[in-house]
């Protein structure tokens, strides 16, 4: 649960900066938004098989400038 302490001196404007930055962080808004609609399991395990070949092309890439080929 995100949860941002409040001074009677601090600013509104502030304050839903802050708790904006916190639910980012914690990673909400995106959990939030993938699960707004039904995913079917399958279509669920095909994102996730992306996600997993988009981060090892990019930790290759990485890997390969790291050394120079």
């Amino acid at each position: 649960m995100v949860e941002i302490q409040l001074a009677e001196t601090d600013r509104l404007d502030w304050a839903l900066k802050q708790f904006r930055r916190r639910m980012i962080r914690s990673g909400l808004f995106k959990d939030m938004r993938r699960k707004r609609f039904y995913e079917k399991p399958s279509v669920a395990r095909k994102m996730k098989e992306k996600a997993a070949e988009r981060r090892r092309h990019k930790d290759r890439k990485r890997a390969a400038r790291r050394y120079d080929f």
